[in-house]
């Protein structure tokens, strides 16, 4: 099969198709979207080599458990044991032993073909296109702030970077009642979320005073993201921390340390409730997508990034 592999280098390369195992599925990969993570492993985060990719959606094709077969699915990153501490906590996402597909040691979905376990799979409901249900895995992760802190209607937040994933987070957030404002550098980005009714402000802008949001969503995708979102963030206030990157953050702990703020690391989230927030209409997430390439085209793909404005490109299996 074509697979876009990386080796150092990223490539376009001829590679087996995955093989089966007890308990997988063989998926034939509709559309994949690029993200922050795929770009910060072509610098060396993670340390991964192979076949990057972990936002997908696509169509089993061969399964021991029959009734998969034909199925349109979206799949859970975290391959893990189901038998540790974590796992058996509910919390599998921390597993000690867990591979991450197109992260750690599994081999992910910019490729024609892609294999998971079963109980990571989740049906596509009829009604979600493509172009929306390979969204579930950021919009999973965007959502996962409302598992991990209460946000109670009315709430003054910030979004700290608007992109890709910036969007995605002020949107469950609108829609759990916060009052949120986006920031960022990007006046075409501005627009995406002034166009759904979201306030916005520029990040050099004079308007942004220190220490005006109890609630501060740090999704730049930059090491200097924490330093702006500590001094955005008001006494007693939250910074949610949603980017990673490979080089490490540098900020000032006596600020966290005499403001009190609470510093909350999130991650995965629930595919349940994305694919939910999906079938309802309650996020945009289709206006998002700048570019659909052909997968033969992926580097050329990873390069269309870099321009100012771009948001979503994915890649799609002809």
């Amino acid at each position: 099969m074509k697979a876009l592999c990386f080796d150092g280098q990223l490539s376009l390369q001829e590679v087996p198709t995955p093989r089966l195992t007890p308990g997988s599925a063989l998926i034939r990969v509709i559309l994949a979207g690029i993200c922050g993570t795929d770009r910060e492993i072509l610098k060396g985060y993670s340390g991964f080599r192979g076949i990057p990719g972990h936002e997908f959606v696509g169509e089993v094709v061969e399964c021991d458990a029959r009734e998969w077969v034909g199925k349109r699915v979206v799949g859970e990153i975290n391959i893990t044991c189901g038998s540790c501490e974590w796992c058996r906590r509910s919390l599998s996402r921390h597993c000690s032993y867990r591979t991450v597909m197109g992260i750690i040691h599994h081999q992910g979905a910019f490729a024609e073909f892609v294999t998971l376990p079963v109980r990571n799979l989740h049906e596509v409901p009829a009604s979600v296109p493509n172009e929306a249900a390979v969204f579930t895995e950021p919009l999973a992760a965007a959502a996962e702030i409302l598992e991990q802190m209460p946000v109670p209607s009315g709430t003054k937040a910030a979004v700290l970077g608007a992109g890709r994933l910036g969007l995605l987070v002020a949107q469950v957030l609108r829609n759990a009642g916060a009052q949120v404002t986006v920031i960022g550098r990007s006046a075409g980005k501005l627009d995406v979320a002034r166009s759904w009714g979201l306030t916005t402000a520029r990040a050099d802008g004079p308007e942004l005073r220190p220490r005006s949001f109890p609630l501060l969503v740090e999704a730049t995708g930059s090491p200097e993201g924490l330093e702006t979102a500590l001094r955005l963030v008001e006494p007693r206030g939250t910074v949610v921390m949603k980017s990673t990157f490979h080089q490490p953050a540098h900020f000032d702990t006596a600020k966290v340390v005499v403001d009190e703020i609470t510093l909350l690391g999130s991650r995965c989230g629930g595919f349940q409730t994305a694919l939910g927030l999906l079938k309802e209409g309650a996020v945009q997430v289709q206006p998002l997508i700048s570019k659909i390439f052909p997968l033969e085209e992926g580097v050329e793909a990873f390069a269309f990034l870099d321009k100012p404005d771009c948001l979503k490109v994915l890649l799609a299996n002809q």
